[in-house]
């Protein structure tokens, strides 16, 4: 399995989220982006996950979201984009293995 890691701050969501997109295709089985330093998502950035998502599963690749913060788990189930992302904690626990599971674990603080 091939993992390409992608790292991001609060700032720098949407261009990271693109850069994401730009790597699917020399992403093996897996795209890790690390979210540890997120603590707010905007819109923009929902729509920006919304398209990598959609673009991973045709791609049929698991997009692994590391050290998201539980505010921001909130909001992507509330918007029901959750269940489309695997979760791993921030020492790579995988919280759920399933780009479709409906049962995604919330992240730790």
């Amino acid at each position: 399995m091939i993992s390409v890691w992608l790292n991001m701050d609060e700032k720098g969501v949407v261009p990271a989220l693109r850069e994401a997109v730009e790597k699917l295709d020399g992403a093996g089985d897996e795209l890790i982006v690390d979210f540890g330093s997120v603590r707010r998502i905007d819109q923009s950035a929902l729509r920006a996950m919304e398209g990598l998502a959609g673009i991973a599963e045709k791609k049929s690749l698991k997009v692994v979201l590391r050290g998201v913060n539980v505010d921001v788990y909130k909001v992507l189930k509330l918007v029901k984009l959750a269940p489309r992302f695997c979760f791993a904690s921030s020492d790579g626990d995988r919280r759920t293995t399933n780009l479709e599971g409906s049962h995604a674990e919330s992240p730790t603080k």
